[in-house]
């Protein structure tokens, strides 16, 4: 009887946890992203204020507007699309937050299919 209580109460526990989500500390700032592209590793840099986003990519820049949904989700619509792909808008939502990082997840507004990613804030 005594194991079978012990396994209730640290499920009981490991079901209150909360990941961090200190959003309003990501909302503005400058950060680092890095993802693998055709089997080579990238890094974006990117500025962030409450309704612009800036971002630096292979030696190009495109800018972005935002539209934040709540402190923690927002919609990135691409200001210059060069393409039909570019003009579909992102739903960006900042999953748990630590120290100087974010882990996110994003997808195309309207599609299930979703991306996750980790950015670091450098200023």
């Amino acid at each position: 009887m005594k194991p079978l209580i012990v396994i209730i109460f640290s499920l009981l526990l490991c079901s209150c946890y909360n990941p961090e989500r200190n959003c309003k500390d990501f909302k503005t700032g400058t950060f680092e992203f890095e993802s693998y592209l055709n089997g080579e590793l990238k890094k974006t840099r990117f500025v962030r204020n409450d309704t612009l986003e800036i971002d630096y990519f292979d030696n190009k820049v495109d800018s972005s507007s935002i539209r934040w949904i709540n402190d923690c989700e927002y919609v990135l619509t691409n200001l210059n699309p060069k393409s039909m792909a570019e003009e579909k808008p992102l739903h960006m939502k900042i999953l748990t937050t630590e120290g100087d990082t974010y882990t996110f997840e994003f997808s195309i507004v309207g599609e299930d299919k979703k991306q996750k990613g980790t950015a670091r804030k450098i200023k």
